[in-house]
């Protein structure tokens, strides 16, 4: 029997934020869960260092399924994603970068939002905490969804494509302590596009072709996310939840090369 849920992890040469990473998840309330992994390292010691598998060992140990791939040639991070969309069986799927740090709340917080809304995703933003003295008033406007999260068009050129803001640095955790967000009592607010950890009905992911835009990109692209976001929230709807309980490791990129951002280049209607 499938999981609700199926953790999906795009990882490249990055052992250590990984092993963070999957810490987190094994701290998580919700235990229905596995997760997938595939790593694009150029060897495999590369990322089963001796961390990344004591985290693995716990995992397994508490009845998660965790299975690593290995996925080469690197052909781009859109193709990276179909190919863990290809692998998800479970009825959400929850896309997770490498470099991430969960509270306990967060994967059942999303999975109840969007049992609830019944819309295409739902996403916890990351913050910075490197940022939680740079307070910035000017990037904190937020459009809370006082009914249900509803269908919405959203692309480059835009009023809502401005909502992008309050995303940088630590603004979505001052904005959530400023309006008293808990997980008993969390808010669902507008997204340009939320970045790091979304959950997806895996349906309805795959209904507007998930990634399989990547043949129509270059192996140098970004805004993968971001374009099936659109897409999904132009179908069905999206929103992001506070509080966020999402935590950036801010480590460089691991891909330097933005010369194709997918938004930009491709439209939102598929």
């Amino acid at each position: 029997m499938s999981p609700a849920v199926d953790v999906l992890i795009p990882t490249y040469h990055r052992p250590a934020a990984l092993a963070v990473t999957l810490a987190s998840l094994a701290a998580q309330d919700m235990a229905d869960w596995r997760a997938i992994i595939s790593d694009q390292s150029r060897h495999p010691s590369d990322t089963c260092t001796g961390e990344v598998a004591a985290v693995l060992r716990v995992l397994r140990l508490h009845g998660h399924s965790v299975k690593v791939h290995r996925h080469l040639p690197r052909r781009g991070m859109a193709e990276q994603r179909q190919f863990l969309l290809d692998r998800a069986e479970a009825p959400y799927a929850l896309f997770l970068d490498d470099d991430c740090f969960l509270e306990p709340f967060v994967l059942g917080l999303m999975l109840r939002v969007i049992r609830h809304e019944r819309c295409g995703f739902v996403g916890s933003a990351v913050i910075g905490l490197s940022y939680v003295d740079d307070v910035r008033p000017h990037e904190q406007a937020v459009e809370l969804w006082q009914g249900p999260v509803e269908p919405e068009v959203v692309e480059p050129g835009l009023t809502a494509w401005e909502r992008w803001p309050l995303h940088n640095a630590a603004n979505l955790y001052h904005v959530q302590q400023r309006l008293g967000a808990t997980p008993e009592h969390p808010l669902r607010y507008k997204v340009a596009w939320v970045g790091g950890c979304v959950l997806y009905d895996t349906q309805k992911l795959r209904d507007v072709g998930g990634y399989g835009f990547w043949q129509e990109l270059g192996p140098h692209h970004s805004g993968e996310d971001v374009l099936a976001q659109l897409r999904v929230m132009a179908r069905y709807g999206g929103c992001g939840i506070m509080p966020s309980g999402v935590y950036h490791q801010e480590l460089p990129t691991t891909i330097p090369d933005r010369r194709q951002d997918a938004p930009k280049v491709l439209t939102v209607q598929p």
